[in-house]
């Protein structure tokens, strides 16, 4: 008879979360999706006005110059900012460590007796928590600001992904004008296509259904060139 040995298997079990802090996604997908729309509605906008041409070739042009350096700085205004009093607020709390180590360890304490530890083990976890300054600062400004003061967002990541992603989003529909395109048609086209795809990849990186993403994302983009389409029709009409 021979005994075959098992080894336990350990309860560790181990995995990996995407990063969502890292201040990327958000202006990645907003400047794509804006680069794509606006761009597309202000090309569709002076071929309803003036017929495809060099008119549409400049404009499509200018809008993605204009918007990517726009997308750009406002999101590094904006991430530098909020990090900025992020920090102001981090600074705060290091202070009042440094002025009142006992009423912070004490506010600790209450913080984990008020999530259903026992009083005792509560001021246990707060005392061994509070004996090392840094780690008692990490631990206050993750409790009490919800940030992790060891990974802010970069304003410069912000930026550079803002005007990357408007920069291709917004040639989507400007490369057939690039080509001798004479309409919309093959604009309208690669244009919904990236619409669905980029909405579907989205929605799969938030865990959504991606027709749903795809189909959302698709509706808005066509309705904003529907819209500037029209207006710049009506306007040309006027104009001539």
């Amino acid at each position: 008879m021979t005994i075959e040995l098992v080894q336990p298997r350990s309860p560790e079990q181990h995995h990996t979360h995407r990063d969502v802090t890292g201040g990327w996604l958000r202006p990645a997908v907003f400047g794509a999706m804006d680069g794509l729309v606006s761009n597309f509605a202000l090309i569709a906008g002076v071929v309803g006005a003036a017929g495809a041409g060099r008119g549409a070739v400049l404009a499509g042009f200018a809008g993605l110059v204009a918007g990517a350096c726009s997308m750009a700085a406002g999101e590094y205004t904006s991430v530098k900012s909020q990090t900025e009093l992020m920090r102001a607020e981090i600074a705060v709390e290091r202070r009042e460590l440094a002025r009142n180590p006992e009423g912070e360890q004490a506010e600790l304490a209450a913080l984990y007796e008020s999530r259903g530890l026992d009083p005792d083990l509560a001021r246990r976890v707060a005392a061994e928590l509070s004996a090392d300054p840094e780690q008692a600062l990490r631990v206050h400004v993750r409790e009490e600001l919800g940030v992790d003061p060891d990974d802010l967002p970069s304003p410069y990541l912000a930026a550079a992904s803002s005007f990357g992603a408007f920069s291709a989003g917004a040639l989507v529909p400007l490369v057939p004008f690039l080509f001798g395109a004479s309409g919309l048609v093959v604009a309208l086209v690669l244009s919904v296509v990236a619409l669905f795809v980029f909405g579907a990849m989205v929605a799969r990186m938030t865990a959504r259904p991606w027709w749903l993403g795809g189909l959302r994302q698709l509706g808005l983009g066509v309705g904003a060139a529907a819209v500037t389409y029209g207006i710049g029709h009506l306007l040309g009409v006027t104009v001539a």
